[in-house]
């Protein structure tokens, strides 16, 4: 009997718990518990950065987004952070002949990323991380961060889209070099967030290889590339992704989220240094060499 009241009330404080345990997502928080989460973070907002795009026959549109958001969460878990709403409007132009393709012009998606971050600022998020989980989102992030010192603002943009790669994990069975999209590892990494929306038998349906049509010197680039190599908007070969390799990958990038997060709320010297380059850019005559 005595054994049963402990789980019971074991049981109910955990559950109380759950029910009172502040929310990571901006979308959930009350106003309240909105502001108290931008303390508790020290003003730290992660901004999961997808895109809807084909993920070769077997994948959903919205890939990237589901795992970069699914492992910005679980981090913000580990270290408390508050994660923005599903945000999947990047840069996607190599994939506009595909169905379900969703690609804004350029000057939408830096005006639209742009005021997000503005308003991400004015809410208290002093110091954003966005986690990219779309490789063609790659350097245009690279740039935006870079158009940041255009002008004064009262925050920092950070970016992250590596992952600790030194965690070992089950190794890959095919090639790295062409495991670029839909393929081995990113097919494993969804089978290990969302296998219900994985359907692998359909993974050998279409060709990711190599097409290879482009023969241009290194060093020369351009945009028609990414077409000329993999026209079916698949690299490599999904079958061959298993939930083991997934999971190991998904440790990994969430253990970077979480240590970028650790690093950026300890970060007191981005914002000042900013604001140094500011106001020597309104004078530059006056900038000592």
């Amino acid at each position: 009997m005595r054994l049963r009241i402990v789980l019971i009330l074991t049981f109910a404080a955990s559950l109380l718990s759950a029910q009172t345990k502040r929310s990571v997502q901006w979308e959930e928080l009350t106003a309240a518990d909105f502001r108290e989460g931008i303390a508790e973070s020290r003003g730290t907002c992660l901004l999961p950065f997808g895109i809807l795009e084909k993920h070769g026959p077997h994948l959903p549109l919205g890939n990237d987004l589901i795992n970069a958001r699914g492992a910005s969460l679980a981090a913000a878990q580990q270290e408390y952070a508050v994660v923005f709403a599903p945000y999947y409007f990047g840069q996607i132009f190599e994939a506009r002949h595909e169905p379900g393709t969703i690609a804004y012009s350029a000057e939408l998606q830096m005006k639209l990323l742009q005021e997000t971050t503005d308003e991400m600022a004015r809410n208290g998020c002093k110091r954003i991380i966005v986690v990219n989980g779309h490789g063609g989102n790659t350097n245009f992030l690279q740039y935006f961060a870079q158009s940041q010192l255009a002008r004064p603002r009262d925050y920092v943009v950070y970016v992250y889209g590596g992952r600790d790669r030194s965690q070992t994990g089950p190794p890959h069975k095919t090639n790295a070099a062409t495991d670029l999209h839909a393929g081995e590892g990113e097919t494993s990494l969804t089978l290990a967030t969302r296998p219900d929306l994985v359907h692998q038998d359909r993974a050998v349906s279409e060709s990711g290889a190599d097409q290879a049509r482009l023969k241009l010197p290194p060093g020369l680039y351009t945009g028609i590339w990414w077409y000329a190599r993999f026209p079916n908007h698949y690299a490599g070969d999904g079958s061959a992704g298993t939930v083991e390799l997934g999971q190991s990958d998904l440790k990994a990038w969430v253990s970077g989220i979480v240590a970028s997060i650790k690093a950026v709320k300890a970060d007191d010297v981005s914002l000042p240094l900013q604001k140094e380059f500011y106001e020597k850019a309104q004078h530059p005559l006056e900038t000592r060499p």
